[in-house]
């Protein structure tokens, strides 16, 4: 068996005392005794396989009423364990070999590789600054760890950190090791069972406490890291309006992955977004108040705050009070519909104006070392996040769709839409795209399916620029599929041109898929609609059940490749989501 790191083992030790005395402390010591028994005991198991028989005993000898503290007890030590081990993973940082070897390759290494094949430091430059990858929270599986016990687990992993940079003053070490007593015990003394079944809008703010506690800070470090890479390697760095990375989320839009879903949950979801990314963007903007204290400003910064002696703080102050007022906007929004006032930031770009603003008057002054520090971050963080947190996309079954336009056409006496051919259904959506009367009779009693389908066009019709990604349709198989939702939308009031993406999910799908999109892009209204992006994504897990996993990579990587030359060969850009 591997040795373990001393640093690693020692962690683990401590860890694992703290939790020994928690349960000792709650249980008493012969609860104590006999998780420490089973403990040992399996451990000499690996090395020992005489212990094997004596391991059945003691789990067998167990009574029903210390089976659950027991479990909990190797539960909550092994999850200790995992914090020790990735916190020295980070603490050792990667061997570069292994780094590429896992696919992880640094920018700068990356950098120095384009530069030996000859391709010009405008064109790296230039391709860095249009990468634009974005990151989707999907909305299953759901996180079964409760949000309150990842916290702590980040405290505790903060708090071995802690100690470690301070192992040379007793007093850290002091503090250090009552912070960690407590967090153990706070741990050992928490439920990790939901006695409630976690609801769609759960779902969602578990995914907003990822962004709160981890990626809120992780996307800035990255992108400096990224800068100063650049700055190295091509002597000039990300340009200031740059977002190559962004993230969208399925949770609070995905109905078809979960029929809980509801037109009422996306808008509750949209809301609490915005609230949480201008409660985050407060207290950005609160510290950079705090440490923009300077005079000195550029023409266009006076212009706009006037004769002050911190112009800085008082445009800032502005934007403070704006968000504040988002922040009672969406909260009071989640009651009922509440107008936003003339304070109520609705637009991205009125959030990073002003600390463009404040970021060129900075450099202008010759600050730029702070005009790149703090500043920078929040920067990154309003292109990347924006007022809307993640870009909400909507995914429903193709059928949906299908069975909402049957009964609209059944009630203006139409005909039978389902028993059109797929022709027929091209050239009736695309004159009523083309049409300028509504689709939908004002006396319209659809049936509540239908009405759900049409409640969520109506949410997404009210939404802002910015908050909603794309419209993905499952089980999508021909154009009729694509042109059938983008009617809907257009008929709920629906204004932005929403991304609608077909997902090629069976193995015939997969194999169709090409000339679907072929007959998609032969259509002229929908060239012009796109306006040269498609975006198509593909799925795995029903091509997987359909033919198994061999012929379903197949079909996968053919899919692609054709798709790849049928968007060359008509001058479309091309974005493949991938559904793993």
């Amino acid at each position: 068996m591997q040795e373990l790191h001393p640093e690693l083992r020692e962690n683990i030790r401590l860890l694992g005392g703290q939790l020994g005395q928690a349960v000792r402390h709650h249980l008493g010591d012969e609860v104590f005794s006999t998780i420490e028994n089973i403990r040992r005991t399996a451990r000499d198991d690996r090395e020992k396989p005489e212990s094997e028989r004596r391991l059945k005993s003691l789990l067998q000898s167990l009574s029903d009423d210390d089976l659950v503290p027991v479990t909990r007890a190797f539960n909550q030590f092994l999850n200790l364990v995992n914090i020790a081990e990735q916190y020295h993973s980070v603490r050792q940082g990667g061997d570069p070999e292994q780094t590429l070897e896992a696919g992880r390759e640094p920018v700068a290494s990356l950098i120095r590789r384009l530069k030996a094949r000859g391709i010009p430091v405008p064109d790296i430059v230039q391709t860095i600054a249009r990468l634009d990858i974005e990151f989707v929270l999907t909305a299953h599986p759901t996180e079964v760890t409760r949000r309150t016990l990842i916290r702590k687990y980040d405290r505790t992993f903060a708090c071995l950190h802690r100690r470690d940079i301070g192992r040379a003053d007793p007093a850290v070490q002091s503090q250090t090791q009552a912070e960690l007593e407590r967090l153990v015990a706070e741990c050992w003394h928490t439920d990790e069972i939901r006695y409630e079944r976690p609801t769609a809008v759960d779902e969602a703010k578990w995914g907003f406490a990822v962004i709160e506690n981890s990626l809120w800070e992780a996307l800035p470090a990255y992108l400096r890291q990224v800068d100063a890479d650049m700055q190295a390697e091509l002597g000039q760095g990300l340009p200031l309006d740059a977002c190559p990375v962004r993230f969208a989320s399925w949770m609070g839009g995905d109905r078809d992955g979960n029929p809980n879903v509801t037109a009422e949950v996306t808008r509750q979801v949209l809301l609490l977004a915005r609230w949480m990314a201008a409660d985050l963007f407060l207290r950005d903007v609160e510290a950079l108040r705090a440490e923009l204290s300077m005079h000195a400003c550029n023409g266009e910064m006076r212009r706009a705050v006037g004769q002050t002696r911190e112009p800085y703080r008082k445009l800032l102050k502005r934007l403070r009070d704006r968000l504040r007022a988002t922040r009672q906007w969406a909260e009071a929004s989640l009651s009922g519909d509440q107008p936003p006032g003339e304070a109520v930031l609705l637009d991205t770009a009125e959030l990073i104006a002003p600390l463009e603003l404040c970021y060129r008057s900075l450099r202008d002054c010759g600050m730029e070392v702070i005009a790149n520090g703090p500043l920078r971050d929040v920067l990154f963080r309003a292109r990347a996040f924006g007022l809307h947190l993640v870009r909400l996309d909507i995914r429903q079954d193709s059928e949906r769709h299908e069975d909402a336009l049957a009964e609209i056409c059944q009630v203006l006496q139409l005909g039978d839409y389902r028993g059109w051919s797929e022709e027929e259904k091209q050239r009736f959506l695309i004159r009523e795209l083309e049409s300028r009367r509504p689709l939908i009779p004002e006396d319209f009693e659809p049936s509540a399916e239908v009405q759900e389908v049409l409640d969520t066009c109506r949410v997404m019709a009210a939404q802002p620029d910015g908050a909603l990604g794309s419209y993905v349709i499952s089980m999508a198989s021909e154009p009729s599929d694509v042109l059938v939702v983008l009617l809907l939308l257009k008929a709920c009031g629906v204004k932005a041109r929403i991304p609608v993406v077909p997902l090629f999910e069976t193995l015939d799908d997969l194999n169709h898929a090409p000339a679907a999109i072929q007959a998609l892009l032969d259509i002229p209204w929908y060239r012009a609609y796109i306006g040269g992006e498609q975006q198509v994504m593909i799925g795995y897990s029903d091509s997987a059940k359909d033919a198994g996993a061999m012929a379903a990579a197949w079909a996968q990587y053919q899919a692609q490749e054709n798709l790849v030359r049928v968007a060359r060969d008509a001058g479309v850009h091309l974005t493949l989501f991938h559904g793993r």
